[in-house]
């Protein structure tokens, strides 16, 4: 389990917000049984969960995900689940896309494509942020924070990371995302990550990192892709302990 601080220097409030991030599960490939990840994630303290996307793509892989949405619900996450689509997810023809984002929404899980919602956290506003997948061209960063309201912070979830290269400007404190595996084959180096964009042929592959002078997070993913081996990377789940509160600068602890 990996945990990550993000702290605000001159908060008012000094609340915080704990996410958790599941990205990547590839259910075609996953390891874990919806079982042990609840038996590994029920001690564990967090507000809301976030989803950010490659859940699967293949059809006959639908019928696996309720179980793991059920887990999910059983955590009971207070403020309840997000969760965008990825490039795997994609693939799906329309019909099966559909029923993708209707099993979601039925296990309660809010689907964001392009769009935002707001939360109130004891009188903190914050704006969860949910932009669409770049690599296969379906983000719209206009679209994701038209009739944004004001708030105190601003969460994106994405899948793609690469997007927040065209987001110099944009609003937004924190961004979660996933996509990269840390190249999954991480031997010696993942050479083949070159081709999915700039991010990674600038070494910006996993992990916290910065870009616009504001933190961003690559999760290296829970499933695999393609074969079912991970070498030099490993799966991941994280939780995000956010301070929330009026300031937007902010100094990073990780541990």
């Amino acid at each position: 389990m990996e945990k990550v601080r993000i702290e605000a220097r001159h908060t008012r409030s000094g609340q915080s917000l704990k996410v958790l991030q599941i990205s990547d599960m590839h259910l075609e490939n996953l390891s874990i049984s919806p079982k042990e990840l609840y038996t590994r994630l029920k001690d564990e303290d967090f507000d809301l969960i976030a989803l950010t996307g490659d859940f699967l793509d293949r059809k006959r892989t639908l019928k696996k995900l309720p179980d793991y949405l059920e887990t999910f619900q059983k955590l009971n996450p207070p403020l309840g689940m997000y969760a965008v689509f990825g490039n795997h997810d994609y693939v799906l023809r329309e019909g099966h896309f559909k029923q993708l984002e209707q099993l979601l929404n039925r296990y309660g899980c809010q689907t964001m494509r392009n769009e935002h919602t707001q939360i109130d956290v004891n009188g903190v506003k914050i704006n969860i942020i949910g932009i669409d997948d770049y690599g296969t061209g379906h983000s719209d960063l206009f679209a994701s924070y038209d009739g944004l309201e004001e708030s105190d912070y601003n969460l994106v979830l994405t899948h793609d990371p690469n997007v927040v290269l065209d987001m110099d400007g944009s609003q937004f404190d924190y961004l979660l995302s996933g996509h990269f595996h840390n190249g999954q084959i991480h031997w010696p180096k993942p050479y083949h990550l070159v081709k999915m964009g700039k991010l990674a042929r600038m070494n910006m592959v996993k992990g916290l990192l910065y870009m616009h002078e504001k933190p961003f997070y690559i999760s290296e993913g829970l499933g695999q892709t393609g074969l079912n081996i991970r070498v030099g990377s490993r799966p991941e789940l994280t939780i995000h302990e956010i301070q929330i509160g009026k300031a937007q600068t902010q100094s990073v602890a990780v541990s």
